[in-house]
This record gives C-alpha cells, sequence and structure tokens, in this order.
C-alpha cells in the first residue's frame, strides 16, 4: 500500500508544512468531468458530543453541497472550471452523529478513522463502493487536537475538528485540497533576480495551499497537478519565444500556464487577473519553481526584497515578475506587457540576455500530454471518479485502517511558524509554536 501524507489546518493563520510520499498521477483535463461521492460523518465520543448537534446535522449538508457558491462542492466545481465537483454519497447527504467507543482525548486519528469506517461498515457502506471521499467530523472541546483540520496528501480522508456548528470554507477547502494531492505552498525569495540562490520565506499567498485564503483560488502547478488544464491550456515549452498567456481563472480558451525545463526541476508561468470568484487581490505574472516535477510542491518565485504580499496590504502585483533568470540552467524570463486580462512573455532556453525584451515570433510549444506530477507515477491510476483521490491506492479489506493511518508522515499547519523539517523514522517532523522564521537556502552550482 502507497502512503500518503497528512496535512493539517489549524485556526492560528500561519503555516508549517512538510509534504512527502509519492503523489500518484491526475486527470486529464480532456477527460469525463469527476463527481466525487463524498460522506460527511458527524462523529462523537464516549466523552464529548456535540453542543448544538441539531445545528450541526442542519449545517453540514449545506456547507459540503450546497448552492452557495462558498459551498464545498460549488468552490471545486469553480475552481476546475467544472471538471470536477463533489456529490453526496448518501441521499441524506451525512452520517450521523455516530457515537465512537473512544475517548475524545488524544487525537487519535487513526482510531477514529478506523472506527467510523466500522460504523459505516455496520451500514452497509464501504470506502470505494458507497463512498469515495470520508470527511470526519467531531465536536473539538476535548480532542486536543491542535489543528482545525487534517487530511491525507493525496487520499480519501479528512478530519475536521469542528469549533462551533460549521466549518468555513478555508479549513473544509484547504484539507480537500490536500486530497488533491497540493502541499502547502511556500515562497522562495531570490532577490538577486537569479533562482540559483533562493531562500524559502513564508508562504505564498497565491493558493488557498499557500495562505492566501478560498479567494486566492490554487495556482497553474496545482491545476497542473490536478489535470484541470487542457493540452491547449498548459504548453511545455521547447522552444526559445514569445507566448500570450490569458488569465489563469478566466473564461474562454488559451494558453494559461507554460511550463519550462529548468535543470532537475520545472519553472512554471502564469498571468493571474480578477476572474469570478478568484485574485480580486492578484494581478501580474508570476512563476513558481516545481522540484523535480513534483507539482504539488511548487514554491513562488519572489524578487523582491520585502515578501510583500496581500496580507501586509501590499499591491496586488507587488510579488509578480518582470524578469527572471537561472543562470545554472540557461533559463531567463521577462514580461513584455502585463495587464486588462492578458500578459505577453519572453521565454529563452539558452542563456539570452532578456535585459531589453523585444517581441518574437510565437515558437511551437508541446502540450503537455499526461499533466502528471512526476514520470515516476506514470503507473498509478487516474483520478477517474472510481479510486481515492489522487489514485492513492486503498488498504487491503483485511488490514488495519486505523494502524495504517497512524503510521502515515505528516503535513501540519498551524500557528505563525515556518518550516523545520526533521528526520524520525523514515518521516519528517514539522516543528510547530516557533517564533520567527526559518530559512532553508537552496543552493545550485551554476
Amino acid at each position: 500500500m502507497k502512503k500518503s501524507t497528512l496535512g493539517r489546518a489549524c485556526l492560528a493563520g500561519g503555516i508549517t508544512a512538510l509534504a512527502l510520499g509519492l503523489v500518484p498521477s491526475a486527470a486529464h483535463a480532456d477527460d469525463a468531468p469527476v463527481e466525487r461521492k463524498t460522506l460527511p460523518v458527524l462523529v462523537e465520543f464516549t466523552d464529548s458530543s456535540f453542543q448544538h448537534p441539531d445545528k450541526v446535522a442542519e449545517g453540514t449538508p449545506d456547507t459540503y453541497f450546497g448552492d452557495r457558491k462558498d459551498s464545498l462542492a460549488s468552490y471545486f466545481s469553480e475552481l476546475s472550471r467544472g471538471r470536477y465537483t463533489l456529490v453526496p454519497a448518501v441521499d441524506e447527504q451525512y452520517i450521523g452523529p455516530v457515537e465512537l467507543p473512544m475517548s475524545a482525548a488524544g487525537c487519535d486519528n487513526g482510531r477514529i478513522n478506523e472506527l467510523t469506517r466500522e460504523a459505516l461498515a455496520e451500514k452497509g457502506l464501504t470506502m470505494g463502493e458507497d463512498y469515495e471521499s470520508l470527511s470526519m467530523v467531531f465536536p473539538a472541546q476535548k480532542t486536543g487536537c491542535a489543528w482545525a483540520g487534517l487530511a491525507t496528501v493525496p487520499g480519501p480522508y479528512t478530519w475536521i475538528n469542528l469549533y462551533g456548528t460549521a466549518s468555513g470554507l478555508g479549513v473544509l477547502g484547504h484539507e480537500f485540497g490536500h486530497n488533491m494531492g497540493w502541499g502547502h505552498q511556500t515562497r522562495s525569495m531570490c532577490t538577486d533576480g537569479d533562482l540559483v540562490d533562493c531562500e524559502v520565506n513564508g508562504t505564498s499567498a497565491k493558493s488557498l495551499m499557500g495562505g492566501g485564503g478560498p479567494g486566492a483560488g490554487v495556482s497553474a502547478p496545482e491545476l497542473i497537478r490536478a489535470g484541470w488544464l487542457t493540452d491547449g491550456e498548459a504548453v511545455k515549452v521547447t522552444g526559445s519565444g514569445t507566448f500570450t498567456l490569458r488569465s489563469l481563472h478566466g473564461e474562454g480558451s488559451g494558453v494559461r500556464a507554460l511550463d519550462i525545463p529548468m535543470g532537475e526541476d520545472r519553472l512554471v508561468v502564469e498571468y493571474r487577473h480578477a476572474a469570478g470568484s478568484f485574485d480580486d487581490r492578484t494581478e501580474g505574472v508570476h512563476a513558481y519553481r516545481v522540484p523535480e516535477g513534483d507539482y504539488g510542491s511548487s514554491t513562488l518565485i519572489d524578487l523582491t526584497e520585502a515578501n510583500k504580499t496581500v496580507g501586509n496590504d501590499a499591491p496586488a502585483d507587488a510579488d509578480a515578475v518582470t524578469a527572471l533568470k537561472d543562470t545554472a540552467s540557461k533559463v531567463s524570463v521577462a514580461v513584455v506587457s502585463s495587464g486588462d486580462g492578458q500578459a505577453k512573455v519572453r521565454v529563452s532556453l539558452d542563456g539570452e540576455d532578456l535585459s531589453t525584451v523585444v517581441d518574437a515570433p510565437e515558437p511551437s510549444a508541446e502540450p503537455d500530454p499526461a499533466h502528471t506530477g512526476s514520470d515516476t507515477n506514470a503507473g498509478d491510476a487516474p483520478l477517474d471518479g472510481t479510486q481515492p483521490q489522487g489514485g492513492a491506492e486503498e488498504p487491503a479489506a483485511d488490514a488495519d485502517a486505523g494502524a495504517g493511518i497512524a503510521d502515515e508522515n505528516l503535513a501540519a499547519t498551524g500557528g505563525s511558524s515556518a518550516t523545520l523539517p526533521v528526520a524520525l523514522g523514515g518521516a519528517a517532523l514539522v516543528a510547530a509554536g516557533v517564533t520567527g522564521l526559518f530559512l532553508l537556502r537552496r543552493r545550485r552550482n551554476a
């Protein structure tokens, strides 16, 4: 059984994360739209129940599947432009409350999962046949959990540690984003304009997965990871030239992302402009490093000195790029023009000096045929609505589901700290509650 990671979201605004493990290949945008059977289950403990069970039960269907724009299903439908949505697995749209024979103390997510699935099996409901995503919602009063949400990355499970009577889209959308195989999106400070020497410092603010909130939508690398860009929308650049980009989340056809080779990594370039429910606080051309083809683990390239984001009231285009280079791979990018819903971007793959940018003929570009995160994942199952999210494998029928999840690697969100990975038994542990920022320097030899 492949192991997926776990992603956590705390009530506090900062992000700490480490995404580990293989990320299976995703669907292709030209495939039929996916409807994923999702089952929210309200669970209680022997020593802890919902304070307002009627309100929780009443609000759950609307929170997950309602017609309003901020329901989970509506959000993912708009984000994918109709290519992916969440549908109720049962007519009632949820199950519960179900009392689990366990104490709330200890925040044992593996045991919660195991007992919830056992309770569902007694009702004749099995994972993979009757439901494909399981979302366990439980009262937070006595659990001691340090997070408001937890999810497999990728995978079919989310845990919602509920404060009050309903969870917001910021938590639900973020955790279901982890199910898609998206990690926490960070920010790489490359203040000299050269990507050879950058420092990871903070979060991107360009994605729901990078502290940007639901209104940020997600970035181009994450859309590629999900398979939500068609062949004509995400193109692999095979030669130097000038490309025209339309807004990432806008309506209509056209190129939305450039996928550029950069040594062992990829460089993805997008244009952001207000469209629908997204990007009202984001404008301009942005670029992301994709480490070794893992599109779910991209990091925003920031060339500014001050780490300016919407979070500190900076202008919408404060961290947009105008020109960048990677001397190690001889890649350079410059923005010819940007605004009013489109941008023109010059790309060089041969070390060309783009300090003076001129228009050039459109080059030939090769569409990405698979939109996968890595060639090593080509054999994984597609996201076709019949397998766990992202193609993650299910445990065998006689496997101990709780124990399997307890052994997973963790990716956490919480507090105002940055990431501090520590090797531990082949996994990694993220330190939380640390004041300040740990700078992770990535150097490459030119």
